[in-house]
């Protein structure tokens, strides 16, 4: 039985554990990092060494693995296992994760049977994130010293687990604010161009009916010479303005599609126009990523299956999106003639294009292949810079 002087102590060390959360979780409106803050302060402070945030994708309704310090090599290193469903999880859709009676240590059903490479983990926390009754998702703990949690340490959690919640509903009305600027700009720009382009084209169209109507008048050729320049020199100005404004708003592959839906349209269209066979895999990609990874990440696949396509002479081809606690990756397989990489052509401009892209979004782009062997093409872009 604690004596009052020993209560008054604890809660005192809780409201600073508390205060330093919430501090740390106001300074973030950036999703991930608010995440990756809360996991860090929690660990801490509580002297835990593992967690992991799962959360409810919007519009997919699929959970997927947000955050993430210190995984066992079990997890971090095989990406399958933090994908899909687990028994907390299905506790928590359920609407029973409050009440289970073991809320407080649960068996963790992604390292059933697996003795290696867990770091001696077999049981964690899990504590419901909840926003104006919405279900948002789960935060775990968990320790290799694993011990029972107190009433008090599991009420702390629940706490975090609020704060976190409100940390989390204010980052994605941040992101929505963000996202209406965004349209709002390509809207400005849509009207842009209709001013701009159509006011030129009318412009160039005018310049070639009087350059006609010169002609049927049998007048002067180098009067009529010096008409058909000007509208030359006016095409050529508002194709400058149309290339300018397409790269502003180009992002139509991606429109009302995710990233994994999208590339696996990629696949099958591919495999129907050139008659290999091209197979998507999506392994714990479940993650929103902001719109210029995704277009990205998208347009290295478009590029990569054009190149397999001309040159490879590939019968099957294999793309996939992984998703691990330290990087997205993008991987493309073929079985084709393969070649000597260190033979790759200066004016090979479909790969320099793929490594340009790659170093845009933050990541690196590999190549490995050997004749006959077929190739494999991989960017990844580490976690951090998927903002």
């Amino acid at each position: 039985m604690l004596s009052n002087a020993e209560k008054l102590k604890r809660r005192n060390q809780e409201l600073s554990i508390l205060n330093t959360i919430a501090e740390a979780l106001n300074r973030e409106v950036d999703l991930d990092q608010a995440l990756q803050t809360a996991l860090q302060q929690v660990a801490d402070l509580l002297h835990l060494q593992t967690g992991w945030i799962f959360l409810l994708n919007e519009e997919s309704k699929a959970y997927y693995p947000a955050a993430s310090l210190n995984l066992p090599p079990a997890l971090a290193n095989n990406p399958g296992r933090m994908a899909g469903s687990c028994y907390c999880l299905d506790t928590y859709e359920a609407g029973d994760l409050d009440g289970a009676a073991n809320v407080n240590v649960i068996t963790c059903s992604r390292l059933h049977k697996l003795v290696d490479g867990t770091d001696g983990l077999r049981y964690h926390a899990s504590i419901p994130l909840y926003a104006y009754g919405k279900q948002l998702g789960v935060l775990n703990v968990a320790s290799t010293d694993w011990q029972e949690l107190s009433e008090e340490d599991l009420q702390l959690l629940y706490t975090v687990g609020d704060l976190l919640s409100i940390a989390i509903e204010r980052a994605r009305l941040f992101q929505r604010s963000t996202h209406l600027g965004a349209v709002e700009e390509r809207n400005r720009l849509a009207r842009e161009i209709h001013d701009t382009l159509a006011q030129g084209l009318t412009a160039v169209s005018l310049k070639l009916e009087t350059a006609d109507a010169l002609l049927e008048g049998g007048n002067d050729p180098d009067r009529v010479r010096q008409v058909v320049r000007q509208a030359l020199s006016l095409t050529r100005s508002n194709l400058e303005d149309a290339r300018r404004s397409v790269l502003d708003l180009r992002a139509a592959p991606l429109e009302g599609k995710t990233l994994p839906q999208a590339l696996a349209m990629l696949a099958e269209e591919v495999s129907q126009r050139q008659g290999i066979e091209v197979v998507f895999e999506a392994k714990a990609a479940n993650r929103p990523l902001p719109l210029r990874v995704e277009v990205g990440l998208y347009r290295i696949a478009q590029e990569a299956l054009n190149n397999v396509c001309q040159h490879a002479e590939a019968t099957q081809v294999t793309i996939q999106l992984v998703l691990t606690s330290e990087n997205l990756k993008l991987i493309i397989d073929d079985n084709g003639k393969g070649f000597d990489p260190g033979q790759i052509s200066k004016n090979s401009f479909g790969l320099i294009g793929v490594n340009e892209r790659a170093k845009l979004l933050g990541g690196v782009f590999h190549i490995q292949s050997q004749a006959g062997m077929g190739a494999r093409a991989e960017v990844s872009v580490p976690i951090r810079r998927l903002k």
